[in-house]
């Protein structure tokens, strides 16, 4: 039997507007008394109250200033202290049974780990037309988005999250992670009985065919993945506004 204890890492920027909804989904998450939930909350150049409701939660609260999403998230894995980790952004909010999923999966022990089904927090033309850019190659290469789950020891063997990726760090994680799993025996998951919700906030901002406008130019994300076009991936990533 596994130690059933599990950490929650999410990394936030200027996000006291969304964090207290994925702070409660978590702490409502419906578990047995015996399994505890360490939140661990790494605030990236906050200006805002996002440290006053991390630790209004009881969040451990850490701080990493870089312009480097991989860099942040490996910051509150190190943290850990437990097997079990789950990444989640702090715009999204979990349905109430994931965490239990995550553990029932986890048992097994040919469980890698893996990832969910994610929802917008509502849809249009443009937003349905935007995650089908990226949901449809996804689900052809057994990948997901938006939450990821794994043993901190199969994290460390792989290296975390690779900061050479300043965007789509976790696709290139659960990526390597898959490789590691096929030599080791184990498999990964999509969970699907349950699921995570995330905000429209950018769409709100920048539009509902926001998503349809970034990844419509393969160029422009190629180099803003490498952290080449820093303007690019400022105005759209590491400096939007909340």
């Amino acid at each position: 039997m596994i130690n059933q204890n599990i950490s929650v890492v999410i990394p936030a920027h200027n996000e006291e507007a969304f964090l207290g909804k994925c702070l409660a989904s978590i702490s409502s998450q419906n578990l047995p008394p015996h399994v505890a939930v360490e939140t661990i909350v790494v605030l990236n150049r906050c200006t805002d109250n996002t440290e006053q409701v991390a630790r209004s939660y009881g969040a451990t609260v850490l701080f990493n200033d870089s312009k480097n999403i991989s860099a942040i998230k490996n910051t509150g894995v190190a943290a850990a202290t437990t097997e079990w980790v789950v990444t989640i952004d702090a715009d999204s909010w979990m349905s109430p049974g994931v965490l239990a999923e995550v553990l029932r999966h986890a048992v097994a022990p040919d469980c890698l780990g893996g990832g969910i089904k994610i929802k917008p927090e509502r849809y249009s033309a443009g937003i349905a037309v935007g995650y089908s850019m990226m949901l449809v190659p996804a689900y052809f290469l057994g990948l997901s988005f938006g939450m990821y789950w794994f043993r901190k020891s199969d994290f460390d063997a792989i290296g975390g999250f690779s900061e050479d990726r300043h965007i789509a760090e976790d696709v290139d994680f659960l990526k390597r992670l898959k490789q590691y799993g096929q030599k080791t025996g184990r498999r990964h998951v999509i969970i699907s009985a349950t699921y995570i919700t995330t905000s429209c906030r950018k769409f709100d901002q920048f539009g509902d065919w926001h998503f349809v406008r970034i990844f419509s130019n393969p160029f422009k994300v190629r180099k803003a993945i490498k952290g080449i076009d820093r303007k690019f991936l400022d105005k759209n990533w590491y400096d939007v506004e909340r």
